[in-house]
């Protein structure tokens, strides 16, 4: 069956950009136009009369965001797909709380894009005011890092925050769980209502059932009076169910009642109480074989796993390693402790290391090397005495320290045998091998933006074509990731 085709307007201050989607989008049928600015997407939105448009956030002449719920309050059949180098959760927030059907981070893959936009013009739906901004608190946001494992997670967040969807957030310990369920509770519309927390694992297994529903006084030896639950502490609110995995069954049987019903009935008490929480649990344990060795109820997991939210383990994205670590060593400046950097090499030192404990354990390392360190500037050798020595490669050297050796080895190898060649241009032999390298690498991260990466560079914009031209490099095809 074919999909659905319709007209598409692409804003976007990068021709390449503009260039490799509007072909990709007509080559399936779509009737496509360009714009580079908020004025022109302005003009056309008059005269084109789309059915998608996708924008980027980033514009010469403003934040393409801006507007967005206007144009939809206009055209409430208009679908608006969201393109932002700004990988943040923040950014995904204001998309969807404009009233945007998707948000694609950069680089984005064509093939997603154009599933997307599939997806806007068969869903036929009318926007309406859930989408407008709620004036959400953004800064401050507790959740870091841009990585692709990272994006969906933001995606999924913003798309849970107008919802009282149950949420099951997994993950290995150290990963931000709670981090997750709080950004969720913080930027929802039971912000102003309690956030209360419970770690199943912390709590005898005696005790969990009077700490989630309360307890009567007199209903147990040292219960001195009446005393409301989790569930009744949350009331409004938002209740997070951590470690899910080490509830005890009798335990999730009452729970699973509860979820049903909207009521608890406190230990030693016979009047339920009714209340209205958001659930939101989580676990580092694999639920699905618990259920096959009857250690967690099917039931349960059905009604607990409604948006499952998976957290990557901190070794599956590390491209936010070093992001992470200048983030919690600003904080700990923040908090007073003294104001510390890192060096290249500890860097990548860091991004070397395997991390089991996660977010959690980097988290700790930086407020630790905050305050063990002389020095203001952090070097690998300290992160060496910091880190279990069995983990860290004792030969290890970083990026630039192999670069630097790989070149002084080809230097010795060339002069070796070119000795008696006096106009060998040994200079010029070094940048054709490493140059075009490094100008390949620089247009992918910064999807294809030629002043950009200009800027990066650190030259200008016409000498970078001129060095794309010697190379014979097309920087259609350094943009879009496949």
């Amino acid at each position: 069956m074919m999909s659905a085709t319709g007209a598409i307007l692409v804003v976007d201050d990068d021709p390449a950009i503009c260039v490799v989607v509007g072909e990709a989008l007509r080559r399936q049928g779509h009737k496509v136009k360009t714009a580079s600015s908020i004025k022109e997407r302005g003009a056309l939105l008059e005269s084109f009369a789309p059915d998608v448009l996708i924008t980027d956030v980033m514009l010469p002449d403003g934040d393409g965001l801006d507007g967005v719920a206007e144009i939809l309050e206009r055209s409430p059949d208009l679908s608006v797909i969201v393109l932002s180098a700004q990988n943040t959760l923040n950014t995904a927030i204001r998309a969807t709380e404009k009233g945007a059907f998707e948000y694609l981070p950069k680089p984005f893959d064509l093939n997603e894009l154009a599933r997307a936009v599939g997806d806007a013009l068969g869903a036929g739906k009318a926007h309406d005011s859930d989408g407008a901004d709620m004036g959400l608190p953004h800064d401050g946001l507790p959740l870091v890092g841009r990585s692709p494992a990272m994006q969906e997670v933001y995606r999924t967040i913003a798309r849970v925050l107008s919802n009282d969807l149950s949420i099951l957030v997994l993950g290995e310990s150290g990963t931000g769980k709670e981090l997750v369920a709080e950004a969720i509770h913080s930027l929802g519309q039971r912000r102003t209502k309690p956030f209360i927390a419970i770690n199943m694992a912390a709590i005898p297994r005696e005790l969990i059932e009077a700490e989630l529903f309360g307890y009567e006084k007199g209903a147990f030896t040292g219960a001195h009076a009446r005393t409301a639950g989790k569930f009744e502490q949350a009331q409004g609110g938002t209740l997070f169910l951590d470690e899910i995995g080490d509830m005890p069954m009798e335990a999730q049987t009452r729970l699973l009642r509860v979820l049903q019903s909207g009521e608890v009935t406190t230990v030693g008490g016979s009047k339920p109480v009714r209340v209205n929480v958001r659930i939101i649990a989580a676990t580092n344990k694999d639920l699905p074989t618990l259920i096959d060795e009857n250690r967690f109820r099917q039931d349960l997991y059905y009604r607990l796993n409604v948006v499952p939210i998976s957290l990557p383990a901190l070794r599956e994205r590390r491209e936010d390693v070093i992001m992470l670590a200048r983030h919690f060593l600003d904080r700990a400046a923040l908090e007073g402790l003294p104001r510390k950097a890192l060096s290249d090499d500890a860097a990548q030192l860091l991004m070397a290391y395997h991390w089991p404990g996660n977010v959690r354990e980097l988290q700790n390392l930086m407020q630790r090397l905050a305050v063990l360190s002389r020095e203001n500037v952090i070097a690998a050798d300290m992160l060496r005495n910091s880190l279990p020595l069995d983990t860290v490669p004792a030969d290890y050297a970083a990026p630039a320290d192999q670069l630097g050796q790989a070149v002084r080895e080809w230097a010795k190898r060339q002069l070796g045998v070119g000795l008696g060649q006096p106009n060998r241009a040994l200079h010029d032999d070094l940048l054709a091998l490493v140059e075009p390298i490094l100008l390949q690498e620089t247009l992918a991260s910064v999807d294809g933006n030629q002043i950009r990466a200009a800027g990066l560079l650190g030259i200008n914009r016409n000498t970078l074509r001129k060095k794309l031209t010697d190379y014979g490099l097309d920087p259609l095809q350094l943009r879009v990731a496949d």
